[in-house]
């Protein structure tokens, strides 16, 4: 069994690199960027590129020889203490063949995407042991307003070991802000659905549920121990395409070893309901004794958590006070 490895947290001072194993560089305004810039220099981080993230082919992405020289590149470099992706996409899963894994075990540092990243998160943690996470991209520190919730729990995680207890926000967002910072649209949050009660221990993996399944059936894929899974879907979800990536994930061998299941939030587009998410976990016996709660402020809408993929959790979900505490990240 390969040992768990946490990265070093980091200090002011401290180099981040940039770079896109998915789409790139290319497509973020010049003016998200220096808003993005901004908030790394506040921090006190010096901020770096890949030399190749500013390719773009038709698929909004460069070569596979390209995304996998920048990755190694930051995981070389002793000055990078956190590798942080743009944004996330649809391929970064065609580079998880040609990474060199004893380079990245043996250069643990921070790294840090959502989105498409969920598969080289967790490829990485099943073939190194270094816990990774998932959080905000480079472009999401581009969000000029009402970005508190989110910078403050990066900052948790980064920046400090300390235990950190998950929060639900006052309000969120599923609008382009990219596009338009000024006209944004805030929704008042009703809280978490608690759909099974329960408490549970264990170690997180998961992510995005779609990029997450294509990892089913390879060597890149976490294996089931004593897991809380962390799940997300973005707007081309539907119910019935969830229903069946769960039920994917339940047909796994070692899902018994699953203890709780923490849902994040679905974009508007999505249409899942409340209704739809209860009655699509209500239909899957398997869960019926662990707990499960949805509506969890991570996914595709803002403001979003920062959580580790192979760090520890405790989960206690009841219709009365709920909490998630992230133990070790």
């Amino acid at each position: 069994m390969i040992e768990k490895v946490y990265p070093q947290k980091l200090q002011k001072g401290d180099m981040v690199r940039v770079v896109a194993p998915s789409q790139s560089f290319g497509i973020i305004s010049k003016e998200n960027r220096e808003i993005a810039k901004r908030r790394f220099d506040k921090m006190g981080l010096k901020v770096t590129f890949g030399k190749h993230i500013e390719e773009m082919d038709e698929f909004s992405s460069s070569s596979i020889e390209s995304r996998v020289e920048d990755l190694h590149e930051a995981f070389s470099d002793k000055e990078v203490k956190m590798i942080i992706t743009v944004i996330g996409g649809f391929n970064c899963n065609q580079l998880l063949k040609y990474l060199d894994y004893d380079l990245i075990r043996n250069n643990p540092k921070i790294f840090i995407g959502y989105s498409d990243t969920t598969a080289l998160e967790n490829a990485i943690f099943a073939k190194t042991g270094l816990v990774t996470y998932t959080g905000p991209a480079y472009s999401t520190f581009a969000q000029e307003k009402y970005f508190d919730y989110t910078m403050d729990a990066f900052k948790q995680v980064v920046f400090s070991e300390d235990q950190y207890q998950i929060i639900q926000s006052e309000n969120w967002s599923n609008d382009v802000w990219f596009m338009d910072q000024e006209d944004r649209v805030l929704i008042p949050n009703d809280g978490w659905l608690v759909i099974n009660d329960g408490k549970a221990k264990g170690e997180i993996v998961g992510g995005n549920l779609d990029t997450f399944n294509l990892l089913q059936g390879t060597e890149f894929s976490p294996v089931f121990k004593n897991t809380i899974l962390f799940l997300e879907d973005d707007s081309e979800t539907r119910d019935s395409i969830f229903d069946r990536h769960i039920q994917a994930l339940i047909h796994r061998s070692d899902f018994v070893e699953v203890t709780g299941v923490v849902i994040g939030r679905f974009e508007k587009a999505s249409n899942m309901t409340n209704e739809k998410i209860l009655k699509i976990i209500k239909t899957k016996k398997e869960l019926n004794s662990i707990p499960v709660v949805a509506n969890v402020d991570f996914g595709h809408t803002s403001p979003l958590v920062t959580f580790p993929i192979g760090g520890e959790v405790s989960i206690d979900v009841n219709n009365k006070k709920s909490s998630i505490l992230i133990t070790r990240h």
